[in-house]
């Protein structure tokens, strides 16, 4: 055991943190990784200037939501399960669900167009600092504002219109650096292949960031253009792409060691944060919302155990809760136990030293951590509400979007009907309300809004509603409970009064009645029944009995504007993005004075990271190897646990080990499910390519060990890992499990 400790910590101390910069592999970065074992030069993996193709030309952002690889001469793309989630679900019925039953086009004509998909494909990454600074010190002479969204706008019109590209223009450093991305994008995106969730999820919300792991976690689409090869969206007439590059595939398999590299789009990262941002995160902002969201996943998990229809509905939401909930819980945890608090404060120190040696730096940023420190302090209070209210009112139900969407398409009726209410007006209580707005009376239903009254009503396809009201019992309880009162709404104050009272005896102490306040509301309120919907939605009102709904008004009593002011009103100006940016700005500098080699916080644009395969140790005296088999499936199997269990076909499968031709070893007999790299991803990175060192398809990134969690922050040498699926054990779900003989003989195989 000693032995295969010390090997592991070797492999672990080969890692090298960072998302470099697709374009920007200098000689030294190229020098690095070939001294970690790549064979394959800087110019063979992005050149946009290249006569053929490189590696970077097969690798494709869904959209700056995951990852995407080309993997055939017919535009197939292969990325995660977990990033087709959505289009899996929305194409599921209680009579076909295909994520229980997976989906497999067997014939091209089965493949099945994905609504406002799109692909991105990289073309040229070019530097425009200069050119921003221009136009920075331009508008300063003529004292007009020129912020980031106006920037973004100018630049990514006129290179759009001088390239035919999409135009994406990114800060680097906080505005240190400035680049243009430019991408052909491609709208027309078929699904092809999705395994079962007891397949690609297996193990739930249960083994999510955790390892071992055993997931399956893969789907695959294709990506369709005009018959002459151009960009287009989705017609019949359309054709399988034929694309500039694709990714080889390797049945050659990886051992510990190994070299590996993950190009990808990460999408944001805060590792230039002060240590004053990273304990807000620590102390206050996750722990509110980790709270929250795991009482409210309580709820919705308790519903779907008892009602399979319930679990159609709610399964994607869940799967979206329960991903940020961990994220933020173990974010949390591993910020504590790596003291990554005050490892940033140790950079503050040399940074303040830095500062100070210079007279001109320390005019410009001599008081910058002590006016962050005031800053985080002043707003403690403030911050406290407005996260308590966000993570209730505002997202703690799925009605409330309904809520939203019919109080938008109210003011665009009573507008189209010649009616102006005024914004912000209050409702008046009493026996005198006020004729001229709330006395005009509207109607919803008509000819003319059939189209957003249906997305409306579709709304309460996807949820149940006695769902809702225990999530809405949750969120005023804790709405009450934790914003100052004095914050609280009229309307919202005189239901808690009116059920409130003091306790008498020996039990003493005061009580809140919230089940009679949630029952008042719910009962009485129109959008909590759809044939009181229905009716109000077709009778005349006025705007008073609109505003006077009672879950409507709960909701809409009080705004995030109301809340954002009370911070502001207490950071004061300089506000804390300000002060941070200056932080970023001054630390970059820093360590570009001293020659340290630096990269950007990700930011959605095109990232490479490399380093090895291994296992590691979470913990004194744990060790955990770098690979998983298909014998963990079947110990964790457990027919009563709908997250662990199989279909009687996946089981025998399992049970008989017959991998064919994707099986290694002597006698084929062995199978990898997972496997470990210490390559540095984050969100964005999901579907990923994992490619060996000659810059072939060993597997797909799909998410990272709980001791990685602080990696948005921190990244922590030795503890960061990236899970991979192996694409062997792909291959043979696609091909024993599936029957996709078509799939496999299109990539060559």
């Amino acid at each position: 055991m000693i032995g295969i400790a010390a090997i592991m910590g070797s492999y672990s101390a080969m890692a090298d943190e960072g998302m470099w910069m697709i374009h920007a592999i200098d000689s030294a970065l190229e020098k690095k990784m070939q001294e970690r074992g790549l064979e394959l030069s800087a110019g063979e993996i992005y050149n946009a200037d290249a006569p053929g193709s490189t590696v970077a030309d097969a690798v494709v952002s869904m959209a700056f939501g995951c990852t995407g690889s080309i993997i055939s001469d017919n535009g197939l793309l292969i990325t995660n399960h977990h990033c087709a989630y959505s289009d899996v679900h929305g194409l599921s019925t209680p009579e076909h669900n295909y994520l229980e039953e997976g989906f497999w086009a067997m014939h091209s004509d089965e493949e099945v167009n994905i609504a406002g998909k799109s692909v991105y494909f990289l073309k040229r990454v070019l530097d425009v600092t200069e050119e921003v600074e221009a136009m920075k010190r331009e508008s300063d002479v003529e004292s007009r504002p020129m912020g980031m969204r106006k920037l973004s706008y100018l630049l990514e019109t006129k290179y759009k219109k001088e390239t035919g590209l999409d135009a994406w223009l990114a800060s680097m450093w906080d505005g240190s650096k400035y680049y243009m991305a430019l991408y052909e994008v491609y709208s027309d995106v078929r699904l092809v292949a999705a395994p079962p969730v007891s397949s690609a999820a297996f193990g739930g919300d249960i083994d999510n960031w955790e390892w071992p792991q055993h997931k399956c976690d893969f789907a695959m689409y294709r990506v369709y253009t005009a018959p002459d090869g151009s960009p287009a969206e989705y017609s019949k007439a359309n054709v399988p792409m034929k694309p500039k590059a694709k990714l080889k595939i390797s049945l050659d398999g990886y051992k510990a060691g190994d070299y590996t590299m993950i190009l990808g789009y990460p999408g944001s990262t805060n590792r230039y944060s002060n240590s004053y941002e990273t304990n807000f995160y620590e102390t206050l902002r996750h722990p509110i919302c980790n709270e929250l969201r795991g009482k409210q996943m309580e709820i919705i998990k308790g519903w779907m155990d008892k009602d399979p229809e319930i679990r159609l509905k709610y399964s994607d939401y869940y799967f979206s809760l329960s991903n940020v909930q961990e994220l933020y819980s173990g974010e949390v945890a591993c910020l504590g136990r790596f003291d990554v608090v005050e490892k940033k404060e140790a950079i503050e120190k040399e940074l303040q030293a830095w500062i100070d040696a210079d007279p001109e730096r320390k005019a410009k940023w001599g008081n910058l951590l002590n006016d962050l420190k005031a800053k985080y302090l002043a707003v403690v209070e403030p911050e406290t509400n407005i996260n308590y209210y966000r993570e209730t009112l505002v997202r703690g139900t799925r009605i409330s979007r309904a809520c939203t969407k019919l109080n938008s398409f109210r003011t665009t009726v009573m507008t189209s009907q010649g009616l102006t209410p005024k914004k912000n007006i209050e409702l008046v209580n009493g026996p005198d309300p006020v004729e001229t707005e709330f006395s005009n009376t509207f109607r919803f239903r008509g000819k003319d809004y059939k189209k957003q009254i249906d997305a409306i009503l579709k709304e309460y396809e996807g949820i149940d509603l006695r769902v809702e009201k225990d999530l809405f019992r949750f969120a005023l309880e804790q709405f009450y409970g934790n914003v100052d009162h004095s914050l609280i709404g009229e309307y919202q104050m005189s239901l808690y009064n009116e059920h409130s009272y003091y306790l008498t005896g020996l039990a003493g102490g005061y009580k809140v009645d919230y089940d009679k306040i949630a029952d008042h509301i719910w009962n009485n309120s129109f959008f909590t029944d759809e044939k009181r919907l229905d009716t109000f939605l077709s009778e005349e009102h006025t705007l008073a009995e609109y505003l006077g709904d009672p879950l409507f008004h709960f909701l809409q009593e009080l705004k995030i504007t109301s809340f954002n002011e009370a911070t502001t009103a207490a950071e004061g100006t300089p506000n804390r993005t300000a002060l941070n940016k200056e932080f970023t700005h001054a630390l970059y500098q820093m360590r570009l004075e001293k020659g340290i080699v630096q990269y950007p916080d990700a930011n959605s644009t095109m990232r490479i990271t490399y380093g090895t395969v291994g296992g590691y140790e979470p913990y004194d005296g744990v060790v955990c190897d770098w690979k998983t088999t298909p014998a963990g499936i079947l110990e964790k199997y457990d027919p009563t646990d709908y997250d662990f269990t199989l279909s009687d076909r996946q089981y025998l499968l399992y049970r008989r080990g017959d991998w064919g031709r994707w099986g290694f070893g002597k006698d084929g007999s062995q199978m990898y499910v997972n496997f470990l790299t210490d390559n540095d991803i984050t969100g964005g990175n999901s579907g990923s390519p994992v490619l060996n060192s000659r810059g072939e398809l060993i597997g797909l990134a799909f998410d990272g060990n709980k001791e990685s969690l602080s990696s948005d922050l921190w990244c922590q040498d030795g503890y960061n890992k990236c899970v991979c699926v192996d694409i062997r054990f792909i291959l043979w779900t696609l091909d024993r499990y599936a029957g996709m003989t078509r799939i496999i003989e299109e990539i060559g195989l």
